[in-house]
This record gives structure tokens, C-alpha cells and sequence, in this order.
């Protein structure tokens, strides 16, 4: 595309119609491999914002691009990697495509979502007629002495309808379920906000003249002396991070954590300092540790909790984090403003809680720009139970899906019903973990405890949780692994893979064997520390960093008397 190009984006023939709203879509050039300097590309991209910003049919409501020397380093690509942020009618977009002969990409700036788990979505509900009958119930939920438990979600599923509701302060909820009577309720659930298990009961009996009772139990019965006394989650010590000298805790790496905010009122995260507020960074980018959702809170604490004078240890407690928020309310284009937060700030992993999106050609740009700027991206496979979700679909990022373990939890709580099927060991495949060929390795998913704000906290399921242990394992890798203190200590994509295959090489089988849910299967710390040893499959050393050759194989092969 020549340098003087023109885009006539106003003097266009008119007709008769009725008008589009405007919408936002990311403008990106289409950069492609090359090994000439970014300063001898050419650059008509400046030429397209300057027409953008003049035409009166566009307004440019960003620009996303590098802001300091790190992020103007060579990435291997041709162009600059600059993204405009514009709303425009979707007929503006489509001329400003065909003008630019495809040289530019031009793409709706997509929602994006949390990798949260859904309530019981194995229930198919339909609306009921107006003219049904209605079922109304009141459930009193309780805790430690009989004590309300307020905030509280209860879901009352029926045959063809459900409701949702949120105790008070008296703990009580009532719930209307039209088209309902008490034979044809399928299921009761209680998720409380914090400090106890859920609960479910499939066919439940109501009470009808009264409050039905439901009292929930407390999670200080089933870890000893906690949040008083330092604890490790389940997965921590399946994944044997107990067994790691008492010095291993992530000194001189950085973790960032692309999420909903991080709490730092938390105890547990009261050594955060760092963090980036992308949806509100042009009116308070420093509103990153606050986190109306808690999740992010929740996966803040399983990568670096501090656990020293009580609450939760996490993988990495001593690495500096990062905290990217994006929700609510994130873009596609603030995933890659995030990105390039990580770039800038020279973030060794980034743990990515996010799915739901498109595949994009302008993010997977930045994905490739970040890996080759040495950002080692872990994806949460998304919770869905269907095909892998992007970006954890992508191959420049490492996709985890979740596993669970049958005895972590009470067989009356919500994640019992989670359970696949179990294995020898108590391992499974959980059914809302997606699966597919893209899936690199799992991690533990189901009745995860971590810290939620202000300062308590919950046992929650999801590949969000299974992607922040791996995340943290990766951290301690990066800062205690020999390899990355000689070898591979240059950022750049070389130091990605090899950390990938590490992570890979120092994983056993778990859960249902299948690769497609859970890839290589559950990393060891300690052999990923190279403090252990561990039999090498032979394709975890292909696995990451050969075209083609990125995912496990189908059916498993023989090591050294180990399936694989």
C-alpha cells in the first residue's frame, strides 16, 4: 500500500437507509514475519490514523502501542505494532477494509469474559407460560451456630424453569419458579460468598408451610486451625509444592495476572504493589486492587498468596505481581492493551483467566509480539465442556484445562458434581473443563480454597484456578530453574518453549487419560525445578516450538515402563 494513499471515507454516493449504529473495531496493520528492522518498514499506518482521526463518520477513541524503549524492541515482524480503537458504522468499516486492499485488519473490538463456571449447566430450562402456576419458596441459609449467611446465591431448577436468588441479611431468600410444584424440582443449590462449602441436593423436599433450613459447613472444619494457621489448597500439595526448599519462592520473576483486580486488603496480598486498571485507565488506571467480582482476588492468591501468619500460601509468594484488570466490561482491544502492559514491564508469565472471544487476527498478533518479547502466556481452557476457547486456543499460549480430585470436598457440596470419571487415584476429569487437541496440561480446578476480598475466603471450580497454579509453577521455574539463569535467560520465544516443555516434561497422567482434557497432565513442582526425576516423554521435548508439532499425540506411547 502506497505511503499516499487516500481513504475517502465521506464523499461516498448516498442511499436510502436506515442508519447503523456505530460500533468499535480494533484497526491493526497485518504485520507479517521479517527479519528487517522496524525502522526500515514502511509505515502508512501513520497516514490511516490521520484519515481516521479527520473523517467525520470515525472517532478514534484509542491508540494502543508501545510507550517506552522495551516495547519498541524488534519483535521478528514487519510494520509497527500499533492499534487504533474506533467507533464507526459497520458500512465505514467494510469500505476502509476493501480501501485498504486487506493490508489493514479491521475487526469488531469483541467482549470478552471471565473464565467463570456457570451454575449446574448440565439443566436445560425453558420459559413457562403466563399462564402457569407459580411456585413460591422461602430458604433460610445458615452457618457456624445457626448464624445467617447472608450474600448467599440459592438456584431453585425445575423441569422447565429455574430462579436465582441472593440472601439477606437474615439469611433468607424467597424464589418464584413458575410452571413448578414439589414433585418436579430437579435441584437445590447454595454457593455462599465466602467462608463455607456449597451445597446440593438433587429432588429436594421443601418445606411448604415454613422456611426450608439449610445450614452449610464451615470451611475451618475440614482445614485444621484455619485461616489462623498457614494452609496449602489441595492442588498445591498434589502438585508437591510442599516438598520445595523453604527459599523457592519466586524471588525475581514477574507474574502478571490478567483478571478482574486484585484485593489487597486480603492478608494474603497485602505485599501487591503493582497493577494496571485497563477499562478504567483514562479515569483511574490505579483501581486495579479493587475487585467487585473476586475472582481475580481468588486467583491472586493461589499464584502468590503470602501465607505467613495465617491464610493461604501461594506458588510464588515472593514474585513481584502484576495485576491487569479487565472486567468488568473488558475488550478485546484492552486484552491487548494488557499485553502490552506486559511487554513494557517485562512480564516473564502472564496468566490469562479470560475466554469466551472470536478468534482475532489483530490479538493474535499481539499473543505472537508478546512470546517473542519473552511473555509467557497460560490460558484458562474455558468452562464451557465444550471445545477449547480463545484465547487458550491460540498457539502462542499454553492452555490448561481443570482436574479435580473425589475426597477434597464434602459429597454433599456443588463440586461433586463436577466428577467425570474418577481414577485410581481419586483423579478426574471435571465435565465443564473444555477439552480438545490445543490442550497442554491440567491443573487442579475443582473445590480450589484461595483468598476472596475483603478478607476471607472461598473454595471455587473453573480453569481459571487450574491456569494460576500453572502460572505459578512457571514463576518458580523462571527464578530458580538453572536453564533460566544461564541458557535461556534472553527474553524471547526460544525461553517460552523451553519453559513449556519443561513444565510438560515434568508432568505425570491424571484423571481420564485423555489427552484432548488433559494433555501432558498434572506438572510436578519438583521436577519442574529439576530437583527431581522424572521420565521424559519423548514429545514434550518436540511439543512446544515446532510447527505443527505443538500438541500431545492422540494415544499415549511407553518411557521407561511409563505411560504417556
Amino acid at each position: 500500500m502506497p505511503d499516499n494513499y487516500e481513504y475517502n471515507l465521506s464523499n461516498q454516493p448516498q442511499r436510502a437507509a436506515v442508519p447503523g449504529r456505530k460500533r468499535q473495531f480494533i484497526i491493526a496493520s497485518r504485520r507479517m514475519d521479517s527479519m528487517m528492522p522496524p525502522a526500515f518498514q514502511p509505515t502508512p499506518f501513520e497516514f490511516v490514523e490521520q484519515a481516521l482521526r479527520s473523517s467525520p463518520e470515525v472517532e478514534v477513541v484509542d491508540r494502543i502501542g508501545p510507550k517506552g524503549l522495551v516495547g519498541t524492541l524488534g519483535d521478528g515482524m514487519s510494520g509497527a505494532p500499533n492499534v487504533l480503537v474506533a467507533r464507526m458504522s459497520g458500512e465505514t468499516a467494510e469500505l476502509l477494509r476493501q480501501q485498504s486492499h486487506h493490508q489493514l485488519l479491521i475487526e469488531p473490538d469483541q467482549r470478552i469474559r471471565l473464565a467463570l463456571l456457570d451454575a449446574l449447566p448440565d439443566f436445560v430450562t425453558c420459559a413457562a407460560g403466563p399462564d402457569s402456576p407459580a411456585m413460591v419458596e422461602t430458604i433460610s441459609v445458615t452457618g457456624h451456630d445457626g448464624a445467617p449467611v447472608r450474600a448467599s446465591e440459592v438456584y431453585l431448577f425445575g423441569a422447565i424453569s429455574s430462579a436465582k436468588g441472593v440472601t439477606g441479611d437474615h439469611g433468607e431468600v424467597t424464589l418464584t419458579v413458575a410452571g413448578e410444584n414439589a414433585q418436579s424440582l430437579l435441584g437445590l443449590y447454595v454457593k455462599p460468598k465466602c467462608d463455607y462449602w456449597t451445597y446440593y441436593q438433587a429432588d429436594p423436599i421443601l418445606e411448604t408451610n415454613r422456611p426450608t433450613r439449610i445450614s452449610l459447613r464451615p470451611l475451618s472444619e475440614s482445614f485444621a486451625g484455619f485461616p489462623k494457621q498457614p494452609a496449602l489448597g489441595w492442588g498445591q500439595r498434589m502438585m508437591r509444592l510442599d516438598q520445595l526448599p523453604a527459599n523457592y519462592r519466586g524471588q525475581g520473576v514477574r507474574i502478571a495476572l490478567l483478571d478482574s483486580g486484585a484485593a489487597t486488603t486480603h492478608q494474603d496480598l497485602q505485599a501487591l504493589k503493582f497493577g494496571f486498571d485497563v477499562v478504567n485507565k483514562r479515569t483511574d488506571p490505579a483501581t486495579w486492587n479493587q475487585d467487585a467480582v473476586s475472582h481475580g482476588t481468588h486467583c491472586a492468591g493461589i499464584i502468590a498468596g503470602a501465607g505467613n501468619a495465617g491464610g493461604m500460601r501461594g506458588f510464588a509468594p515472593e514474585a513481584e505481581m502484576h495485576v491487569c484488570k479487565l472486567f468488568p466490561g473488558g475488550h478485546a482491544s484492552q486484552l491487548i492493551d494488557a499485553l502490552e502492559y506486559c511487554i513494557e514491564h517485562q512480564v516473564d508469565v502472564a496468566s490469562l483467566s479470560l475466554s469466551g472471544c472470536e478468534p482475532s487476527e489483530a490479538l493474535e498478533q499481539q499473543l505472537l509480539r508478546a512470546k517473542r518479547l519473552g511473555v509467557a502466556c497460560i490460558a484458562a481452557a474455558g468452562n464451557s465442556g465444550g471445545a477449547v476457547e480463545y484465547p487458550a486456543s491460540s498457539p502462542q499460549v499454553l492452555a490448561v484445562a481443570a482436574l479435580g480430585k473425589w475426597g477434597e470436598f464434602p459429597a454433599d457440596s456443588y463440586h461433586a458434581r463436577t466428577a467425570g470419571l474418577v481414577d485410581s487415584a481419586g483423579f478426574f476429569s471435571p465435565r465443564f473443563t473444555c477439552f480438545g487437541p490445543q490442550i497442554g496440561l491440567c491443573a487442579p480446578g475443582v473445590a480450589i480454597l484461595s483468598a476472596v476480598p475483603p478478607n476471607n475466603y472461598a473454595v471455587w471450580d473453573g480453569t481459571s484456578m487450574a491456569a494460576a497454579h500453572v502460572a505459578g509453577l512457571a514463576g518458580l521455574v523462571l527464578a530458580h530453574h538453572p536453564e533460566f539463569l544461564t541458557r535461556f535467560k534472553l527474553r524471547n520465544s526460544a525461553r517460552v518453549d523451553r519453559l513449556f516443555q519443561i513444565l510438560a516434561a515434568s508432568a505425570l497422567p491424571a484423571g481420564s487419560g485423555d489427552p484432548w482434557r488433559t494433555g501432558f497432565g498434572l506438572p510436578d513442582v519438583p521436577a519442574a525445578l529439576g530437583l527431581a526425576i522424572r521420565p521424559v516423554a519423548p514429545q514434550a521435548l518436540w511439543a512446544f516450538g515446532s510447527p505443527g508439532l505443538y500438541r500431545p499425540y492422540s494415544q499415549p506411547i511407553v518411557q521407561a515402563g511409563v505411560a504417556w
